[in-house]
């Protein structure tokens, strides 16, 4: 035992003798050895408890606080806990991250129109995502570079004129989002969040616009040219932000979502209900006479 490394007699034998390093080697612990493969027997109510807990049992009982611990009782715990593994605590969903910041964050894509002598137009529209409002649209037959750093001037002057300063502007990998066009929005102190690659779901609020403006009104009439279009979306946007109820409102419009529903104990009246027809009769709108 004296040669053996790890012993302390060993340890002094091998030390040189005019070295002068003095070697700090811990003495052996004292006491009952730990038992790893052996141990006490378990009873089977105790075993079954192990088992459930992940507990290894042909490795016999733990007999020290220090002993090993096995990374599926670990994994266990945390999961009954509740708590994630380390890598993914500090990182949030993208149904968080829209939530907290849903305020001050713009999404933008577009949606192309062919109109009857079979020419494509191109439509750009900023929709919030907290509020659903659309903020902004415009339309072009060539949406080149010059064009797209135009529109995001404007929409951040008319943002501007209302005391809105977005945070976050999500797009997808489209080309036409040139980097001229994210820097004019970096500039303003906007950061700019692309979606991935063929991953329609992570801008799904402005995909839903487009799936209702389709459905609501451009597919249902033959557009002509490029002023007809303006005019129309000009009138069904303003439908959609102060007259079209959203689920995710409560049933309100985008511009009256600070509105509160009446009491249910109110007396209800019978009022005189109008109607009001849009785009020749494609839409309607009521209010009390």
């Amino acid at each position: 035992m004296a040669g053996l490394p790890g012993h302390a007699r060993g340890a002094a034998a091998l030390a040189p003798a005019n070295s002068g390093v003095a070697l700090d080697v811990p003495a052996p612990a004292s006491g009952p050895a730990t038992c790893r493969s052996g141990g006490t027997p378990a009873d089977p109510a105790t075993r079954a408890g192990e088992q459930s807990l992940g507990l290894r049992t042909d490795r016999g009982r733990v007999t020290q606080a220090w002993d090993y611990v096995s990374a599926t009782l670990v994994r266990n715990v945390l999961a009954r806990a509740g708590i994630p593994p380390a890598p993914e605590r500090a990182a949030s969903s993208w149904r968080s991250f829209l939530r907290q910041h849903g305020n001050t964050i713009l999404a933008c894509d577009f949606f192309t129109v062919d109109t009857v002598w079979l020419r494509r137009l191109y439509g750009l529209f900023f929709v919030s995502i907290g509020t659903r409002r659309i903020e902004y649209v415009a339309c072009t037959r060539n949406p080149d570079t010059a064009w797209m750093t135009q529109q995001a001037r404007n929409l951040l002057m008319d943002l501007d004129d209302r005391g809105k300063r977005p945070r976050f502007l999500i797009h997808d990998r489209d080309r036409k989002f040139s980097r001229a066009f994210d820097a004019i929005f970096g500039g303003e102190g906007s950061a700019i969040v692309r979606s991935p690659i063929q991953a329609p779901n992570a801008n799904a609020h402005a995909e839903r616009w487009v799936g209702s403006v389709r459905r609501e009104c451009l597919d249902r009439l033959l557009i002509f040219g490029r002023h007809q279009l303006v005019h129309v979306l000009r009138v069904y946007i303003r439908h959609f932000n102060q007259e079209r109820p959203h689920r995710a409102l409560d049933l309100r419009a985008p511009d009256r979502g600070s509105e509160t529903n009446p009491s249910p104990t109110a007396p209800v009246h019978r009022p005189q209900v109008r109607r009001r027809d849009l785009l020749g009769g494609l839409l309607h709108e009521y209010e009390a006479a």
